[in-house]
């Protein structure tokens, strides 16, 4: 796994990348356009094998040409790496080792509570946010971790 600076130094900001969210039972999915501006949410998988989780990245990173993959690292508050986070690691691992793209951890404190409170202020009803709150979050890594590649 590379840091968020040494995947600045590998990129260029006419790239699409991809941004995951690696919840517990969904993994949110979310796509930047070919300038890095903006991220978008893409689609919510079923959490599944680490098999299947790859080919339908590969696919989704086929067909967008995807160049740089972001991970959501549900890093404690006080800064410490817990259960969730060292599991995180360790599907970030096998995702690095299966694909041929630059992978990066980046710190996604509260983001479901963001990307949920961000969706509460659009006047969308709350089943539509609960569906919708993996691919959400997973945007708002990615857009947090594109803001700070584009400073």
């Amino acid at each position: 796994m590379i840091t968020i600076e040494d995947f600045k130094k590998k990129q260029t900001n006419k790239v699409r990348l991809l941004g995951l969210d690696l919840g517990s039972k969904r993994i949110g999915i979310s796509i930047s356009d070919g300038n890095q501006s903006i991220a978008t949410p893409h689609k919510t998988l079923d959490k599944t094998t680490s098999s299947k989780l790859i080919d339908e990245l590969r696919l989704i990173i086929n067909e967008n040409s995807i160049k740089g993959l972001i991970i959501g690292n549900p890093i404690n508050m006080d800064g410490t790496l817990g259960k969730s986070s060292h599991s995180v690691n360790s599907i970030a691992s096998n995702i690095e080792k299966s694909l041929d793209i630059p992978v990066c951890l980046w710190d996604e404190r509260l983001s479901t509570v963001a990307a949920f409170k961000l969706s509460s202020q659009l006047d969308t009803n709350i089943s539509k946010r609960v569906k919708n709150i993996d691919e959400n979050a997973a945007t708002f890594i990615l857009q947090g971790a594109i803001d700070y590649l584009n400073n």
